[in-house]
Order: C-alpha cells, then sequence, then structure tokens
C-alpha cells in the first residue's frame, strides 16, 4: 500500500473517531483548489466504507460533485455515494443525473464503472428504482461490452440481480447476458451465467 494510502486511510479513522474533523475535509472537497478536492474525496470514500452515517449530512455536496472536471473527485464521489445507498437510498436518488452523465464520459473508465456499480446499487433497492436503472444499465452493457471494466460491471450486475428488482427488468436482464452465458468464455461466461441463475 502507498503512503499516499496509508494517509487517507489514517486520516478516514481519525474523523471516525472524531467527526469534528469532517467539516474540514468536506470544505477541502468544496473548495477551488484541485488536488485538495482529490485527496478529500478519497478521504471521504475511505469514510464512506466504515462509518457511512456520518456522511448523510454531505450528500447533496457529495452529489455536487459529479459535476468536477478531475475524474478522480467524480468516481472517488460515486464510490461515496454507492456506500451511502444502504443508508439514505432516497436521498441518493437525486444523483441519478449525474450518474448517468458519468456512466458515458467518453474519457475515464474507472468514472465510468464507478457510475455504474453505484446505479447498480440504487437500482436494486426497490422494483420503480430498477425501472429506472435499467435502461441506463442496458445501454452501458451494449456500449461496453468487451472493455476493459466490463467485467467489474458484470459484477455489479450480479449483486443487482440479487436486488428488488422487477420482474420486467429482471427478464430483460435475462435476455441481456443469455447469449455471453451460453456462448462466452472464462469469466465472461462464468458471470453471465451466475446472473442468468440468479434471475431463474
Amino acid at each position: 500500500m502507498s503512503e499516499k494510502q496509508d494517509s487517507i486511510k489514517e486520516l478516514a479513522a481519525s474523523i471516525v473517531e472524531n467527526p469534528k474533523l469532517l467539516d474540514e475535509t468536506v470544505s477541502n472537497f468544496e473548495g477551488n483548489s484541485r488536488r485538495n478536492r482529490q485527496n478529500a474525496a478519497a478521504v471521504l470514500s475511505q469514510v464512506s466504507k466504515i462509518a457511512p452515517e456520518l456522511l448523510i449530512p454531505y450528500i447533496a455536496a457529495i452529489e455536487d460533485a459529479l459535476d468536477r472536471p478531475e475524474a478522480q473527485t467524480r468516481w472517488e464521489s460515486l464510490d461515496t455515494l454507492t456506500n451511502l445507498v444502504a443508508v439514505d437510498s432516497r436521498a441518493c436518488d437525486k444523483a441519478l443525473q449525474g450518474a448517468e452523465n458519468a456512466l458515458f464520459d467518453e474519457d475515464n473508465g474507472l468514472v465510468r464503472l464507478a457510475a455504474f456499480r453505484f446505479i447498480c446499487e440504487l437500482g436494486s433497492t426497490t422494483n420503480a428504482r430498477s425501472e429506472k436503472a435499467w435502461p441506463l444499465l442496458d445501454e452501458a452493457i451494449q456500449c461496453y461490452h468487451g472493455d476493459y471494466e466490463y467485467l467489474d460491471m458484470l459484477a455489479a450486475l450480479i449483486q443487482f440481480a440479487e436486488g428488488k428488482i422487477s420482474p420486467s427488468v429482471k427478464d430483460a436482464l435475462k435476455e441481456r447476458v443469455f447469449f455471453d452465458s451460453e456462448n462466452g468464455h472464462g469469466p465472461l461466461q462464468k458471470r453471465c451465467k451466475q446472473i442468468v441463475d440468479l434471475l431463474g
């Protein structure tokens, strides 16, 4: 693990011990310095893994960060929002538009993958959300099939398939991955078959 990653984990742990430190991190996160925003975004992402409830008051600020120009701030913020779905899915609904824009970012695969994971996580929470999420996921599956991030996208789809998704979305997802579940190779076939099996 790099020295920078160590310091991010240490700062996140300090924030969990003393949440008053969160205000300074959020201030940097909302500031004008790209470097400070990126570093703060990484810290918030780490906090969301260990104490997501601390970030509930800041969800609007995290959603706003999806419009920042630098890729790292966007993908770290999407990762944070993915972890926040479990504690306040309703507040996370407002991030769907920003996530859609990130999903089709032509310049950065990490941003696209983070957006896909967030949309899967949010979409898996209710039938209605799954129906909003599915057209975006379906388009992304077609756009990025074969890309470097695609296997990780399939892993997120497995979790989506395990969630509270509507019957029509289940049918559409099964149809979308069925060919690869029968004719693919290696991890691609294995993950698609897992999705098909989950959907019955």
